[in-house]
């Protein structure tokens, strides 16, 4: 008995063999199993491959699907809004396949956290403590000392999230996921105006005022060489795969065709409390404020 309550003490006191670890090991285990169930589906919706492990939604399992349909030449994550990373889009492939990874938050706290978690120090992850601009992206994703065919790029800032992709101009990953706004609907090409220091909290108390609509992204991402394949169901997430690497297993889609209305509700009110606001009623929260239409390069209004 006394030599069971040692060890149970030494795990305690190991930061390496904490709860959360344990936890995470469960959580690992049971993506193992998902991921082998997926491998039996024969969809192209990539919405009916989700699962949650370290993901904020579903994206895990999408993410786990196209890395099975398409060829991925180096097992290379760039990430950037992670926060800490705790919840991310690119972590259980880091974990469960051994990818390689370069992350990036604004946070000087959120990267001590996460270069003291209990995983850091398992996986071939940096980590970078950085205000994204367009104008220092090419510099940041430099750092990285990737290949410029990256297995997996993915955006959330919400922001500036169109301008930096668009500024991206050497790394060409095979698979794109970025955030999109989709108070701004399915059909108009817009953004918020760039501005180096945007805060989607400052810009407007509501929270619901960022990022740019799907139609623009995929926009975007269609000039770059990208074709849109699917959106989470959540309805804020894209994923785009590399025009030369498209193959019969993925359902090529227009961005009306992609778009969900979304289902979660985070707007907040003047005090900076959740409000609940959902359909109408967020685009009507915002209605009024500045909007660049990034086909015509104009201002116009929500």
């Amino acid at each position: 008995m006394l030599k069971r309550l040692r060890t149970i003490a030494r795990q305690i006191l190991n930061p390496y063999l904490t709860i959360e670890s344990h936890m995470d090991h469960i959580k690992e285990n049971q993506g193992l199993i998902l991921s082998e169930l997926n491998k039996k589906k024969f969809e192209k919706d990539i919405k009916y491959y989700e699962f949650k492990i370290f993901s904020q939604w579903g994206e895990d399992g999408i993410i786990q699907h196209l890395t099975q349909v398409v060829d991925i030449k180096n097992k290379t994550f760039i990430e950037f809004g992670v926060e800490d990373f705790f919840e991310s889009n690119c972590r259980y492939l880091m974990t469960k396949d051994s990818w390689s990874g370069y992350v990036i938050d604004g946070s000087p706290r959120n990267i001590a956290r996460l270069k003291n978690s209990h995983f850091f120090w398992k996986h071939q992850l940096e980590a970078n403590c950085a205000f994204i601009t367009r104008s220092n992206i090419n510099g940041l994703l430099e750092q990285s000392g990737f290949d410029y065919d990256l297995g997996i790029l993915s955006i959330d800032i919400d922001g500036m999230d169109y301008f930096v992709l668009e500024a991206i101009s050497n790394y060409k990953p095979r698979i794109l996921i970025c955030e999109f706004n989709p108070v701004f609907g399915a059909t108009r090409k817009v953004s918020v105006p760039y501005e180096d220091n945007f805060n989607r909290t400052r810009a407007h108390y509501s929270n619901l005022y960022g990022g740019a609509s799907l139609a623009a992204v995929t926009h975007l991402a269609n000039e770059k060489g990208y074709s849109l394949v699917g959106t989470n169901s959540a309805g804020q997430n894209a994923f785009f795969v590399r025009q030369d690497l498209v193959n019969e297993n993925l359902m090529v889609l227009t961005a009306e065709e992609a778009y969900t209305h979304p289902n979660f509700r985070e707007s907040r009110d003047l005090k900076g409390s959740l409000n609940f606001l959902s359909g109408q009623h967020r685009l009507n929260e915002i209605r009024g404020l500045p909007i660049l239409n990034v086909e015509t390069d104009e201002l116009e209004t929500l």
